[in-house]
This record gives C-alpha cells, sequence and structure tokens, in this order.
C-alpha cells in the first residue's frame, strides 16, 4: 500500500472538487429527482440512503478507483482469511470468524480458529441457560436476579450499547455496568441490589487492567462483608486469558471465558465479552445478533465496491475528511434504545482511526479519523443541532432510525420518525430569511440509515457495518486500524505516579 496521496487519482479528486464544491445538494437533487434511488443501498434490513453527500457518478467513480487502488478487496480479503494484518502486534483480526455461520476453516498460525470458537460458544450457551433458568444459583441457593458487568473501553462499550439497545426484548437478569474507576460509577450499580442475587462478570484479556481490577476488588469487598469468602465463586465469573490471576481473585477457572489476541477489545463484544449481553436477551438472542452481523460480512465481501454499503460509507467519509475538510462526524440515532452508539462509535473510529503515521511509519500528510460525537434525537435538537445548523462548520451527520418500532407508543414513534425526516430537510435545504439571523444555510450532508426494526439481528447488522466502514477507512488511509498505542503512555505515567 501507499499513502493515499501519492495515488495518481487523488490530483483527480482534488481538481473534480474544485470543479464541483459550489455545487449544493438542492441542485443535485433539482437536476436528478431519482437520485435518493441511485443513491442508496438496501441490505440485511437496513436502508443505507447517500443521496444528501455532495456526491456525483463522477465522484464515485473517482473515490472507487482510489479504493481499488489502494488494495481494499485484497486487504478484505487478508483479514476474513486470517492473515496478520495487525502488523504492529504480528496479529490476525478475526473478530469475523466469531459470528461465521460456517465450520469452513479459519486457519491461525495452521490452526484452525473455529472449533475453539464452537467449544466456547457451547460453554457460553449453557452457562447462560443455567443462571437464566435458575440452576446456578448464588451462595444462598437463590436464583441470579442482577448481573453486573465490570470492564472497561471495549470490555464495556460494545455490551453495554447492546443491552441497552435491547433492552424491551430482555427477559433475564437485569444486566448493570461498571467501568470508571471513579467509585461513584460502581456504588451506583450496586445501588439496591442484594448481594446474595448478585453474579459479577469481569471482564480484562489479561486480568490486569487497572480500574477494572479496582473496581472487581470493590465489588467482591462488597459480597463478603455480606456473604463471606467462600461466596465469591458462586458470585463471580471472568473472561480473560489469565488463569492465574483468575485464581488468585478467587474465581474457579471452570468458570472463566477465555479470548484470543487476533480479537481487539473494541470488536470483542461478539466473543465472551458478550457474555452479559447472552445473560440479558438469551443465547438464541445473542446468536441472532451474530447472524446479523455474518450477513453483513457476507454483503461487505460479496457486493462490488460502487454498491457495497460499508464501502461506500468509508468512501464518503473521506471525501468529507479530506477534499470538504470537515473535522467530526454526527451520530444521531433517533432511537432512545440507540442512545450508546455515539459512544460506542467514538472508541471504534476514534481509536482504529485516530493515527498520525501510515503502515510503513511513515508521517501522514493528511487528514485521518474525524472526532465522533452525537446524541439520540430528538434529545439533540435541543441542544447541539443549533451548531450542525447554524455553526460555519460542515460536519457529515449519520442518521439512523427505525422504521417498524412495535415497542415503542405509535404516536410517539411517528413523531420522533417525523422529526428525524425533518432534521435531515433542513440540513439540506436550509431555509432564507430577511432576518440574518434566522437564516439556515442548508448545504449541510448526511447518511440516512433505515433500520426496518431494531431486533437483535438488525442491530448485529448495523454493528458489522460501521466495523467495515472504518476498516475500510482505515486502508483508504494506510493506517493500521488495530492497534492503539497512544492510549499506553498515560497508563505508563499514571502507574509511575502512583508508585
Amino acid at each position: 500500500m501507499t499513502k493515499p496521496t501519492a495515488q495518481p487519482v487523488w490530483g483527480e479528486l482534488q481538481a473534480h472538487f474544485a470543479k464541483i464544491k459550489d455545487m449544493r445538494l438542492a441542485e443535485l437533487f433539482a437536476v436528478d429527482p431519482a437520485r435518493a434511488q441511485r443513491y442508496a443501498v438496501q441490505t440485511c434490513g437496513l436502508s443505507f440512503d447517500f443521496s444528501r453527500t455532495h456526491m456525483t457518478d463522477e465522484t464515485l467513480a473517482l473515490l472507487t478507483a482510489l479504493a481499488s487502488a489502494q488494495d481494499v478487496e485484497g486487504w478484505r480479503s487478508k483479514m476474513f482469511v486470517g492473515e496478520k494484518i495487525n502488523h504492529t502486534e504480528g496479529r490476525a483480526v478475526l473478530h469475523t470468524a466469531l459470528r461465521a455461520q460456517t465450520d469452513a476453516p479459519i486457519l491461525v498460525d495452521g490452526q484452525d480458529v473455529l472449533p475453539a470458537i464452537r467449544a466456547l460458544q457451547a460453554k457460553m450457551k449453557a452457562f447462560t441457560a443455567a443462571v437464566r433458568e435458575g440452576s446456578w444459583t448464588g451462595a444462598t441457593g437463590k436464583k441470579i436476579t442482577d448481573v453486573v458487568n465490570i470492564g472497561i473501553g471495549g470490555s464495556d462499550l460494545g455490551p453495554r450499547l447492546v443491552v441497552k439497545a435491547l433492552s424491551q426484548q430482555a427477559d433475564g437478569p437485569r444486566v448493570h455496568f461498571a467501568a470508571n474507576v471513579d467509585a461513584a460509577d460502581l456504588h451506583g450499580a450496586l445501588r439496591g441490589l442484594d448481594p446474595a442475587t448478585t453474579l459479577f462478570v469481569v471482564v480484562s484479556k489479561t486480568f490486569t487492567t487497572q480500574e477494572t481490577l479496582l473496581n472487581a476488588t470493590q465489588a467482591r469487598a462488597w459480597l463478603v462483608a455480606a456473604l463471606g469468602e467462600a461466596a465469591v465463586a458462586n458470585h463471580f465469573v471472568a473472561v480473560s486469558t489469565n488463569k492465574q490471576a483468575v485464581e488468585a481473585f478467587g474465581i474457579k477457572t471452570d468458570n472463566m471465558f477465555p479470548l484470543w489476541d487476533w480479537v481487539g477489545g473494541r470488536y470483542s463484544l461478539w466473543s465472551s465479552v458478550g457474555l452479559s449481553i447472552a445473560l440479558a436477551v438469551g443465547w438464541d438472542g445473542f446468536a441472532q445478533m451474530l447472524s446479523g452481523a455474518a450477513a453483513m460480512d457476507a454483503h461487505f465481501c460479496a457486493a462490488p465496491l460502487d454498491q457495497n454499503a460499508p464501502v461506500l460509507a468509508a468512501l464518503v467519509g473521506l471525501w468529507y475528511r479530506n477534499f470538504w475538510n470537515t473535522p467530526a462526524l454526527a451520530v444521531l440515532p433517533y432511537s432512545e434504545r440507540l442512545r450508546e452508539l455515539p459512544r460506542f462509535l467514538q472508541q471504534l473510529d476514534m481509536e482504529s482511526n485516530g493515527k498520525s503515521v501510515t503502515k510503513a511509519g511513515e508521517p501522514v500528510d493528511y487528514a485521518t479519523g474525524p472526532i465522533v460525537f452525537g446524541e439520540c434525537g430528538s434529545v439533540g435538537q435541543h441542544s447541539f443541532h443549533q451548531w450542525l445548523h447554524q455553526g460555519p462548520s460542515m460536519v457529515l451527520a449519520d442518521f439512523i432510525g427505525v422504521k417498524a418500532d412495535d415497542l415503542n407508543a405509535p404516536e410517539a414513534h411517528r413523531v420522533l420518525s417525523v422529526h428525524m425526516n425533518a432534521q435531515i430537510e433542513a440540513l439540506k435545504s436550509g431555509r432564507q430569511s430577511d432576518d440574518p439571523a434566522r437564516v439556515n444555510a442548508g448545504n449541510k450532508p448526511s447518511m440516512v440509515v433505515w433500520m426496518d426494526r431494531l431486533d437483535p439481528a438488525h442491530l448485529g447488522a448495523l454493528i458489522a457495518f460501521y466495523e467495515h466502514k472504518v476498516f475500510v477507512q482505515g486502508l483508504l488511509w494506510d493506517l493500521n486500524s488495530f492497534d492503539q498505542f497512544g492510549v499506553e503512555l498515560g497508563k505508563k505515567l499514571a502507574q509511575e505516579m502512583l508508585g
């Protein structure tokens, strides 16, 4: 690979941008009434509408040529077959294998990883069934009613997103989360819980993550104070690879769920890190989420670049980041249950592509990953949407809506959907006025995603879409999207200061 700016098509894109930069979105619709149908992809029960972006057929052709020049298809194949594309850490990138729907071998260092994945999934299925049905009990014989997930980063954000999103379908124990080392977070999670009916899931690959271990130790003390030291084995399980540390904590290694180094933290909710999800919605619900993600994987692998939803989203993002100089991506889910999506995507995108060197270690001479922020509608309309509409900066906005929502009150869902469409139209078309303070310039771009419904399968497809989008953007920018050395310095300094 090479820097995208070294590709001949980059210069063509610059010339093309200079030619169309004054074109307005309203004009594009005026000259092409079928634009909304042509610039859209339907797959996996999701509809992706790219029509409200400054894209022409020539733009798309040039961006697709850049994707080909950066060998997106080749690197995609390398990822799915288990090549060590995370070259700085010498690791494969195989979160996709966790949701594979066939048993065709996937090799890492000559070993098929699927048998180990299937064994882990069988263990997760049996454990979640035992807890949910009541055959796994606490130390006093009472059924588990509450689960506290203790983790941070990818060990928290993914499960937290999914449990919140599927909360109205959840029929298992209530799941709570503690991530912040500030004790107020754990105390809030424990408030009102009964130690005799509470299960802790401690998620740390190495079982050395300082924040997680401090919270876990405090949770252990809370439990022991009520039920005694022997109760730890009945109330704690671990998602980890460090058997010695897990045993020293008092957790039986039979109750340890392993991870692999080819699963990065921000891609780990599909693994044993998703144990809290399975406890909340049941194994069948978790399996449906895996199936939905696998369907998006199949689309990503098979669809031509110019009809491929994750690839198109990546190309649109690069078009705005590098040519329109947009600094940020606003993520605007119009569903209260997707309220955690912006936080999840902050880590996925900014930890993956917040980089300033290429795969070869050379400094970049172009912008890379954007700032990601957002809030669910219609809450955001009464805060930062003012900046989106009348601020001088242009940013790309992702709107995510749910077409059919039988878990919402019909009138509330209708109003919510209307508000989403109104915001999209206001950003596109703006408003003219004799009063300058009332002018909305419009011409602000957005990508619109409609989910047929918010259930495990569609949610799995949505998350996989964003994973692949971020991966493709990293390829376009010649980055390794799978390491995160930038977070280590602060951890090291904190450890030195603590002594």
